[in-house]
């Protein structure tokens, strides 16, 4: 694997479920695959989860781990091409990315949605130059449009506590008071339909997906209807997608606010988010603290994937 962005890059999903819970197992099994190689963590944005999880995974493997937060621990950051550089920007990132890749072996980067140009977000330009520029194998740590290692790590908890083969998974919009990237449900879509799960999207009219990321899912606009049956809900908020409204919040409906009314029509479902969560907006108290809550699991499992990623980047250097 020479870079990690999306679910095709990591092959047959069977084989990595595989590989995910051996080393689930025994996660200091390959503790010396990545001797004397150093991973730079590039973040543009805030993290807990993914700076923690992609670190340790790093230090599981023996790596070297240096993490670099670009406009607070670096020079401002200029990414366009012909722009004069006269204002607070005095680095441009097309000098920066090489010199970042000659300090390192393998670079993760954390950059979201800037909600400025569509097409830019949708082109994935800040990975993109980071893939061309840096000489160096490059994986994501939620970019723009994916957050492949969020996703990987919640087919993992999924395939722990399904029960049928093929559950039904529901992803479901919930309020939230500012507007959030489609980079998790995007990912979150495309993995699910990779897993040929029985998949289900659930949102208010305005808020449809890039129909790439949609695929094979079952678009159901009655919240209730969709969680009729279902093996796990997936509850996440993201802004409006299409037309002019790219970027924007059009419901803060507490409506869809996943409670036990909405838990009540399931298959006695487990519950999903990727975290953090804005509680009584997104989920209840009482579902996230429930017995059939995996969002700390779920959380756990980004050690994980972010171990399976950075072992299979290392074996291709």
């Amino acid at each position: 694997m020479k870079n990690f962005t999306c679910v095709n890059d990591i092959g047959n999903l069977d084989v990595a479920i595989k590989e995910a819970l051996e080393i689930k197992a025994d996660r200091y099994r390959y503790d010396t695959l990545g001797k004397n190689k150093t991973a730079m963590l590039v973040f543009f944005n805030s993290s807990l989860r993914t700076r923690l999880s992609t670190q340790k995974a790093a230090l599981n493997l023996g790596m070297n781990v240096i993490v670099l937060d670009i406009n607070q621990g670096a020079w401002k950051l200029e990414t366009e091409r012909g722009v004069i550089m006269d204002g607070d920007r005095p680095e441009h990132i097309l000098e920066a990315i090489p010199v970042m890749g000659s300090y390192c072996d393998i670079i993760g980067v954390r950059s979201f949605a800037r909600f400025e140009n569509k097409a830019d977000d949708y082109n994935e330009v800040i990975l993109n130059q980071f893939i061309r520029h840096s000489g160096r194998p490059v994986f994501s740590m939620e970019a723009a449009t994916r957050h492949p290692l969020q996703s990987f790590a919640d087919l993992i908890t999924i395939e722990e506590h399904k029960t049928v083969k093929r559950p039904k998974v529901v992803l479901t919009w919930a309020p939230h008071p500012k507007a959030l990237p489609q980079a998790v449900p995007n990912s979150f879509a495309e993995w699910m339909n990779a897993a040929e799960y029985d998949f289900v999207i659930t949102h208010p009219e305005g808020y449809e997906l890039d129909p790439s990321f949609v695929g094979n899912a079952h678009v159901e606009y009655d919240q209730m209807k969709a969680f009729e049956g279902a093996d796990f809900i997936y509850a996440k908020n993201w802004s409006a997608y299409t037309g002019d409204n790219y970027g924007k919040v059009l419901s803060t409906d507490r409506n869809w606010t996943v409670s036990e009314r909405q838990m009540a029509v399931t298959n006695n479902a487990y519950f999903m988010h990727c975290l953090p969560v804005r509680r009584n907006m997104i989920v209840t108290d009482d579902v996230i603290e429930g017995p059939r809550s995996l969002v700390i699991p779920e959380a756990a499992n980004r050690e994980i994937s972010a171990t399976v990623v950075l072992k299979r980047l290392l074996e291709s250097l």
